[in-house]
């Protein structure tokens, strides 16, 4: 039985994680936004904070396996800052899948580290002709011995730039496509052969850091390989499930974002003598955005509850990054135009989140790949 009520603890998390926003990252974020300079610092007060690793055991430097409680921080942080929330978010996509899938020496590696906000990771699957088409990543890793030899190019990699440690899939065995592709765990800052790329200059979430990882006879040790070979496509799609959870906590916190700065526009500004919230037009466009923030909130936290309780929460997962991406891309579009001129102007956060919405729609399997996803699932 769902109950929509948060916990004590969860409530003290989402406390904790807003003020936390309101803190260390609204200060700076527009400085953050024009730079584009990612603040470890920050991420480092964050695992001070106790708030990173919220839905990981205690035995790896967790705190307890809640995902809720690790769903509301993202969407607190990224509420004030969609760039760092993100951030956070896809590292702890790796982490889910290197904890699924890895050794115990694997987790001990790159877990305790990363909950404590010293290091940051990344999820390297796509390449620059295997993006919806995940299962044609052509990076490979031979066996030589006791190590195995990394080539290829990653492309669009969120955190590779500032990343100590990558869950990244090549393929074993070319002969067998999709079935030959396997997972590594590969330390990005010390390993031989491996650099980084192009950085991407990008339309929004500028501070979060999108490069390429370049692997040129990169030798990384036997235990590095994540489970079994052969199954890196199902080890990357399981991590990408809990993934999708947290892009929709994203853009639904862009929308949530918007809607209150918008709010506060509407009825602190006036025109021909009275707030405009009063005028009828404005005032139920309002109330169609809250509406569907509160139903597009209550898809993702269904689907997080189901996760939560170990069923089968990929479909869940796939409708509610659908909706909260469309969501933030229709709210931030109707609070800009909501607030005339101030909205486009880049001193103020609802540009940015407008340029923030965006993506959300695209990564983490675009939402095409979603409504092919819940299709199949449909008419099966």
């Amino acid at each position: 039985m769902m109950d929509f009520t948060l916990t004590d603890y969860q409530k003290e998390i989402q406390e904790k994680a807003r003020q936390f926003a309101l803190r260390e990252l609204a200060p700076g974020v527009q400085e953050r936004d024009l730079s584009e300079e990612f603040p470890m610092d920050i991420l480092k007060k964050l695992g001070d904070e106790g708030l990173i690793g919220l839905q990981f055991p205690e035995e790896y430097g967790g705190h307890g396996d809640d995902y809720l409680a690790f769903i509301l921080v993202v969407e607190e942080l990224c509420k004030v800052d969609s760039a760092f929330g993100i951030a956070f978010a896809i590292a702890s996509t790796a982490s889910t899948g290197i904890y699924l899938f890895g050794t115990e020496e694997q987790k001990q590696l790159a877990l305790p580290p990363y909950f404590r906000g010293e290091t940051l990771s990344c999820f390297a699957l796509t390449e620059e002709n295997a993006g919806s088409d995940a299962g044609a990543a052509k990076s490979t890793a031979v066996l030589d011995g006791d190590e195995y030899v990394l080539n290829g190019k990653k492309r669009y990699i969120t955190n590779s730039a500032v990343a100590d440690y990558c869950m990244l899939i090549a393929n074993t065995d070319p002969s067998k496509g999709a079935k030959g592709l396997s997972a590594f765990l590969v330390d990005l800052k010390n390993t031989p052969g491996v650099s980084i790329g192009h950085v991407e200059n990008k339309c929004g979430i500028r501070s979060a850091k999108v490069a390429e990882i370049i692997m040129e006879d990169a030798r990384i040790p036997k235990t590095m390989l994540i489970g079994e070979e052969g199954s890196g496509l199902k080890y990357a799609l399981t991590s990408l499930n809990a993934g999708r959870l947290g892009v929709a906590a994203q853009a639904l916190a862009i929308a949530e974002g918007a809607f209150d700065i918008a709010k506060k526009h509407i009825i602190e500004r006036e025109q021909f003598g009275k707030p405009i919230y009063k005028n009828q037009y404005i005032a139920f466009r309002m109330v169609d955005m809250e509406v569907e923030i509160d139903m597009a909130r209550l898809l993702l936290y269904k689907a997080v509850w189901e996760q939560q309780n170990g069923l089968d929460f990929s479909i869940s997962a796939s409708k509610a990054k659908l909706a909260c991406s469309n969501l933030a891309m229709r709210v931030t579009t109707d609070c800009v135009q909501s607030m005339g001129g101030a909205g486009y102007m880049r001193e103020n956060d609802i540009e940015r989140l407008f340029r923030d919405a965006k993506i959300t729609q695209i990564y983490e399997g675009t939402n095409e790949i979603q409504r092919l996803i819940i299709s199949k699932s449909m008419f099966r």
